[in-house]
This record gives structure tokens, C-alpha cells and sequence, in this order.
């Protein structure tokens, strides 16, 4: 669906029509879906969570947000892509809670077995890591956020943000070499 209408849509919901939140998720439920399927795809072999499930539990975060938010469709789709991180780190800590051993049975594991184990990128060490670079420059931070969780190209995070396309492209540069070394730096450290 167009931008137009679904801009159109938001407003209808905002002035209180609840059966247009119906049509605005119906409107960008596909692009949602590619959106967590290519997420999906960076994660580890055998997740448990699917596409389907990521979408439908990000959309039950987004209906209880304050809709006055979201003006167009792409603030939709950038709220959209923080509710799919938000589930993502959720899982993954839910997840890692339950493999955690009894303290008793605790069995050592030397760093490179522990990353031959985790061969995907740890979505919990990446939100962290987004974390601290959110304090140093939340803007950088966001367009990662854009890019890797909402799937965003860097014309759309730039239309988004309502910066040029040179400074998204720069920024996400930027971003990109920082987490690299932040990442390599934790998983050194890692017990």
C-alpha cells in the first residue's frame, strides 16, 4: 500500500477510528513479515522463534504504545523494528536463563568453544552494545537499529530520520566499525 494511505489510515486511527488500526497492520503486515524474515535469517541455526511469531508479538507491543507517534508509514515501520529488537533480546535472554546450569553441575568452557557454540551474532551482546552506543551518539545507534532490525535501506532510514543520505551512509559506517570492535573487545572478555 502506498505511503499516502497508509498515512491516511494513521490519522483515521488517531482521530479514534479503531477499525483503521486493523487496516494499517493489514497494510504493512507483508513488508513487516520480510522484515523478520530477513531478521530471522542472521539467527542462529534452529531458532525457536519464527518470522510470524516475531511480527505478531512486535504488533502486540506496538498497539499498546501511544499511537500519536506514529505519523507516516516509515515512524511505523522504525517503531516496528525496535518493538522485533525488543522481542528478539527478550527470547534470547528468556533462552539463555534457561540454559544456565544448576551452580553445582557449572562445567568450565574456554572462549573458543563458547563462540564456535554461538557461531551466530548474540543478539543479547548486540543490544548491549547498542545500548552504549546510544549513549555516545543515539542517532548512529538508531540507524543500526533501522538497518539491522527493521531492514531499512539507507534511502528509507534517511527519509526516516530526516537526514541526507550521505550522513546516513557515513553514520552506519561509523556505527558499523565501532560495534565491530565493541563486539570483538566483549567476546575476548567473555568468562
Amino acid at each position: 500500500m502506498a505511503e499516502s494511505s497508509v498515512t491516511a489510515l494513521l490519522a483515521r486511527w488517531q482521530a479514534g477510528d479503531d477499525g483503521a488500526r486493523e487496516q494499517v497492520f493489514a497494510a504493512v503486515y507483508a513488508e513487516l513479515r520480510g522484515i523478520a524474515q530477513r531478521q530471522m535469517s542472521r539467527e542462529r541455526a534452529g531458532h525457536t522463534l519464527q518470522a510470524t511469531a516475531l511480527v505478531n508479538e512486535a504488533l502486540l507491543k506496538l498497539i499498546g504504545e501511544e499511537r500519536a507517534r506514529w505519523q507516516n508509514r516509515d515512524q511505523l515501520l522504525a517503531l516496528a523494528a525496535q518493538a522485533m529488537r525488543r522481542v528478539l533480546v527478550d527470547h534470547a535472554r528468556r533462552r539463555d536463563a534457561d540454559k544456565r546450569p544448576d551452580p553445582a553441575a557449572r562445567v568450565s568452557m574456554t572462549l573458543a568453544e563458547q563462540q564456535a557454540a554461538d557461531a551466530q551474532l548474540d543478539v543479547v551482546c548486540l543490544d548491549r552494545a547498542l545500548l552504549r552506543l546510544a549513549e555516545l551518539d543515539a542517532r548512529q545507534a538508531q540507524i543500526v537499529e533501522l538497518r539491522y532490525f527493521g531492514g531499512l535501506t539507507a534511502e528509507e532510514v534517511a527519509a526516516t530520520l530526516h537526514v541526507s543520505l550521505a550522513t546516513v551512509n557515513r553514520e552506519w559506517r561509523a556505527a558499523r566499525a565501532w560495534l565491530r570492535v565493541t563486539l570483538a573487545a566483549e567476546a575476548t572478555i567473555a568468562p
